[in-house]
């Protein structure tokens, strides 16, 4: 199996856990927890911040001071926009499941004077991106131009059946402004029916790195540096959470010469 690919560890509680430490990496980490009704998870941010993804399900959710009462409600990542809670470094938040629940947990660096907020459904709305077979729909939840953050970008993106996404191929491995940004990224992968599978490929323009992924429902794939593209297969939707962090909170990427015509 690739270094890059990180499978679910069971089906309930903190099922999936990647720190800065066990990818080898500087900025981004990445929690899903899976919770049944009444049941509380709870974390201090220390000196990262947060930014919470109700995935599925509802729970009633406290950040610093502030109590946000019930938050969520979809069924499934596949249905409508997402609710979401950033929370800033040096503060903790408390969610109580009041369903059953997947919550993702978004971590990088902290810094500056940023509050804890709620990013409601349709705060960002949604943006079709491609044409063709490359259409995907974007639910942008922490953008670049929110300055709601110190380092976090945290985006939703449903590819439909048969379709690629992260494409034409781009980069964001190099602090090279205004050319390029360097960025960390995790990709949470889910599929609708959850029996499908789709792909994700991770490479250099020299190949010094190149990992090609068959994703299955659950997993998360990291992207260190190069380019990481994913396609999925007839009959299968395919959904991922990205979270990107690094030097700079700002997302420029860099398209693969060969593939830039596609552009056009």
């Amino acid at each position: 199996m690739s270094k890059l690919l990180v499978k679910p560890n069971g089906d309930h509680g903190l099922v999936t856990k990647v720190t800065p430490e066990s990818a080898g990496w500087t900025y981004v980490g990445f929690e899903l927890h899976r919770l049944k009704a009444g049941e509380t998870v709870s974390a201090e941010t220390g000196d990262r911040e947060n930014c919470l993804v109700w995935i599925s399900g509802s729970a009633k959710a406290k950040a610093g001071s502030e109590d946000f009462g019930s938050l969520g409600g979809r069924k499934s990542p596949f249905e409508g926009a997402p609710d979401a809670l950033y929370v800033p470094m040096d503060s903790s938040w408390s969610v109580t499941a009041e369903t059953d629940l997947e919550l993702a947990v978004c971590s990088a660096p902290g810094g500056g004077d940023y509050k804890v907020k709620r990013i409601a459904p349709g705060t960002h709305p949604q943006i079709t991106r491609g044409k063709g077979s490359n259409v995907r729909l974007v639910h942008n939840i922490m953008p670049e131009d929110d300055n709601s953050a110190h380092s976090l970008l945290v985006v939703e993106v449903i590819t439909p059946n048969g379709n690629t996404s992260s494409y034409p191929s781009h980069k964001h491995d190099r602090d090279d402004l205004p050319n390029e940004s360097f960025l960390e990224e995790t990709y949470y992968h889910r599929l609708n029916p959850p029996q499908g599978f789709a792909f994700q490929r991770v490479y250099t323009d020299d190949r010094s790195l190149d990992e090609a992924m068959a994703v299955e429902d659950g997993d998360v794939a990291l992207v260190p540096k190069g380019y990481h593209p994913c396609a999925t297969i007839h009959g299968y939707d395919l959904y991922y959470l990205n979270v990107m962090a690094g030097p700079k909170r700002v997302w420029k990427f860099h398209n693969q010469k060969e593939h830039e015509w596609l552009l056009k």
